[in-house]
């Protein structure tokens, strides 16, 4: 749990994934800001000191761009819980610890977004495009100097736990183990990653 600081939502409809996730957790997300160049958008909630949520859906004042958005939106159906992200440091070594474990993390970028407030941040992060094991293994983010996300966004929710399933236990394992992620991980038909949320409604699972 200490490593994890943003779980991501993904939707096909920036409005829709708001409003549904504000429906199950009783906090309504506040925009994030634009991903140049990626076609997304997003809006945010705190889920306690250092963590936050990320709904992320397409940008409609961005072209499309060449490629697949982010995290699949354009083929969803549904706002989803589709991946997460932890805290990381000197990015390029651990993606090369990350290879010696099957975990494949892609190469380390640099990447930013203007915030509402005219406020830009930045960050450091390994390709969110890679499948890592539908979503069960997570990218890795290093903010550096910037402040965290979670400083200014919606307040209300608190992330309480954070489990995983998959058909392929014992190899997804290894590469969590050798990541140093303490993720709880259970057999399962598919990649699945279930969330806990304290919220104003009580004890919420997100999907």
């Amino acid at each position: 749990m200490s490593r994890i600081d943003h779980l991501i939502v993904a939707t096909p409809d920036l409005e829709e994934g708001i409003a549904r996730t504000g429906e199950l957790l009783g906090v309504e997300a506040a925009p994030g800001g634009q991903h140049p160049g990626f076609g997304t958008r997003n809006a945010l909630i705190t889920l306690g000191r250092g963590r936050y949520l990320e709904i992320v859906g397409p940008d409609p004042d961005q072209p499309g761009p060449e490629g697949a958005r982010l995290f699949g939106v354009d083929e969803l159906g549904a706002p989803r819980l589709v991946t997460w992200v932890a805290k990381g440091s000197h990015l390029a070594g651990l993606v090369r610890r990350a290879a010696r474990y099957g975990a494949e993390l892609g190469a380390v970028h640099s990447g930013g977004r203007r915030q509402p407030d005219g406020s830009y941040l930045a960050w450091e992060v390994t390709d969110p495009f890679m499948p890592r094991e539908g979503g069960v293994v997570p990218f890795f983010i290093d903010w550096g100097e910037t402040p965290h996300p979670s400083e200014t966004a919606p307040v209300g929710c608190d992330l309480v736990d954070l489990r995983a399933e998959h058909p392929e236990f014992g190899r997804v394992r290894d590469m969590l183990d050798g990541l140093e992620l303490d993720l709880h991980l259970e057999p399962g038909p598919r990649p699945t990653l279930i969330a806990t949320i304290r919220t104003p409604f009580g004890m919420v699972e997100l999907r």
